[in-house]
């Protein structure tokens, strides 16, 4: 019989959040607040300061942040149009997956949060 997660590299987690706070959607200083405030809350090591950018054009335009963790990465990417927010976080060190949905929820006032964890490897 195989052993059970012997080739689990990492846990991936995405949190799809809806009707969530508009002014918090076009903000690019708030969101890099969240990066560096969502490490903590999971525990874990930013490596350098989140990247923010405005992108896309139109429908598809908005604003999107990568940061890198010592163990991997967190992304997010803002919807202002419906003011919706998509995050994955995926590290090769354990996180509490129910934390990093409450405080995203939380932080960005959302109504409804959808979510998923899933192990790598």
């Amino acid at each position: 019989m195989e052993k059970k997660n012997q080739n689990i590299w990492g846990q991936l987690s995405f949190i799809d959040l809806h009707t969530c706070n508009h002014d918090l959607m076009k903000d690019k200083k708030k969101l890099g607040e969240f990066c560096l405030a969502l490490c903590g809350k999971i525990k874990m090591k930013p490596y350098g300061r989140p990247i923010v950018k405005r992108l896309g054009k139109g429908r598809i335009e908005g604003i999107s942040a990568i940061m890198f963790i010592e163990t991997s990465t967190i992304t997010v990417h803002l919807d202002e149009f419906d003011n919706r927010a998509f995050i994955d976080i995926f590290s090769c060190k354990k996180f509490d997956s129910e934390v990093a949905k409450k405080f995203c929820k939380e932080f960005f006032k959302a109504q409804r949060v959808k979510s998923k964890t899933f192990m790598r490897g």
